[in-house]
This record gives structure tokens, sequence and C-alpha cells, in this order.
């Protein structure tokens, strides 16, 4: 493999398109599939290659992949995993379960692809500012190559250790995410009903021991409605993936599920509880 891999990109969407613009500053051949003519043009004019078919992308040392959900993965990655060569890379920025990373081996003409998982935390400013934090799990040379790769719009990067370590870390990160974020809604509701402004307490909580990354990112956002409606729905898909995960390993996650589902935030409700795994 030469010293920069050439790219499969597939996923520019908000975060996905900073990232490949970084991956092109850097120096890579990028091939890139996307829908959104606008987009392509864009990153067409940066320098990368347009491709026609999905599984053009394939063609490629290292295929990112920038997807938002399970299904949408195993809708479109089973082809492109078919048409790697044996010894290119996959790279998963998908946050969801490693049951479906491992669905993908039996497309593999291998039967086991090379699969990194890579799930980020970050917004699109951060994508831009190329200061994700990128987790990483998989084999270790995989790996090493994956890091390579996503240190052009990553910093820090975490090596978690085996293929789907890296997620279960971000589906963790995010459980606890949507916990702190309830308990801060439901914080900025009491001051309210005792006449603190919102940015009075926010602006208090930055400084001091009751803050928190979700305490700032309502602030950043504005409102705790604008944040709700913003952080949502992403938050519903990785509780969903938590409860999934959960129940196949067999862990009691059901008292933070529990934080997590129920305040001002709606996630959705808790219906049962079942082996002290919230279904």
């Amino acid at each position: 493999m030469s010293e920069l891999p050439t790219i499969g990109f597939l996923g520019a969407g908000r975060i996905g398109e900073p990232m490949a613009q970084h991956l092109l500053a850097a120096g890579h051949r990028v091939r890139l599939y996307t829908r959104r003519a606008e987009v392509g043009d864009r990153l067409a004019g940066a320098g990368a290659e347009l491709v026609d078919r999905v599984r053009d992308i394939a063609d490629a040392d290292v295929v990112v992949s920038c997807l938002f959900s399970d299904a949408q993965v195993l809708e479109v990655l089973p082809e492109v995993v078919g048409a790697m060569r044996a010894d290119a890379i996959l790279i998963s920025h998908t946050t969801g379960t490693p049951t479906t990373l491992s669905r993908l081996d039996e497309f593999s003409p291998t039967g086991k692809a090379a699969i990194v998982d890579g799930p980020f935390s970050g917004t699109a400013d951060s994508a831009r500012a190329g200061r994700l934090v990128v987790y990483l799990g998989g084999e270790p040379e995989h790996v090493a190559t994956a890091r390579q790769v996503v240190r052009a719009y990553a910093d820090p990067v975490i090596t978690t250790g085996a293929r789907g370590t890296a997620l279960l870390v971000k589906l963790l990160n995010n459980l606890l995410f949507a916990t702190i974020s309830q308990v801060t809604l439901r914080g900025l509701a009491a001051g309210r009903s005792v006449g603190i402004e919102d940015s009075a307490l926010l602006e208090a909580l930055a400084v001091s021991a009751g803050g928190s990354n979700a305490g700032r990112h309502i602030a950043a956002v504005g409102s705790p409605d604008q944040y709700a409606e913003t952080v949502g729905p992403f938050l519903r898909k990785d509780l969903a993936a938590c409860r999934e995960v959960a129940a196949e390993v067999g862990v009691d996650l059901s008292d933070l599920l529990a934080i997590a589902y129920a305040g001002p935030m709606n996630l959705g409700e808790i219906s049962t509880l079942e082996n002290g795994v919230v279904r």
C-alpha cells in the first residue's frame, strides 16, 4: 500500500463532506459516490473523482463510509464489501451495533471483511476544523491504516481494541450524554420555575461543577427546544442501538436508559422492563 492510501468515500453529508475535503487536502486520491449533485460538484472541484455506482468506490485501498444508520449500512454496504479487493479496508463511521458489521462478513469474497468500526463524536463544525473524536476498533494492522486515514479530520483518535469495541465505547458515551442532557434540561426547567433565565444558569454551569458538554452544547445552540430538535434524532437512534446491544450481551443498562428516556427531551417511551433491560 502506498504512503497515502487511495480512498473510496460514501456519505458526504453535513459531517461527511468536510471529512472528504480534509482527505483531499491531505493529498489522498478520493473516489466519491453521492446522489447530491451540488455536493458532488463541490468535491469534484476540490479534486474528488465522482463515480456513478456505489460499488465503484470499492476500487480503493480504504473505503470510508459515513452512513447514518444500521439500516443504511445493510442496504448499501454489502455491494461495496463484495467488490472490495482482498487487501482493502472498510472504515465504518456509523454509530450502530457490532452485529451489523458482522453481518457484512457474509458478503466478503474471503468470508471475513477487513472492517474497522470508527464511530465519531463531534459536529459539522468539528469536522470542518479537523477536530472530530474518532474511536477505532479492529485488527491492529487494519487500525494502523485507519488511523493514518482518519487523522486527516480527527484529533484525537482513540483505539479501543478488537472490532466492535469502538461501537460499544461510542454507544456508552452517547447513553451517558443522553442522561446528562436530560438532567441538565430538568435543571434549566427548575431554574425557570424560580425566575432564573436559561442563559444565566448556562453561563454559571459553564464554569462550575455542575457543567457538562451537554450544557455547553445547549448554550451554543441557543435554547433547550432547539437543542432537543437538533440532537434528538441522533440520540433516539443510538439509544435504540444501546437497547439492542444490551439485550444481545445481557448487560443491565436499565437504570441509565430510564434516565435517558425520561425528561424534557422526548426520546421515546419505555414500554416494559424485562430482565433488567429496557425494551
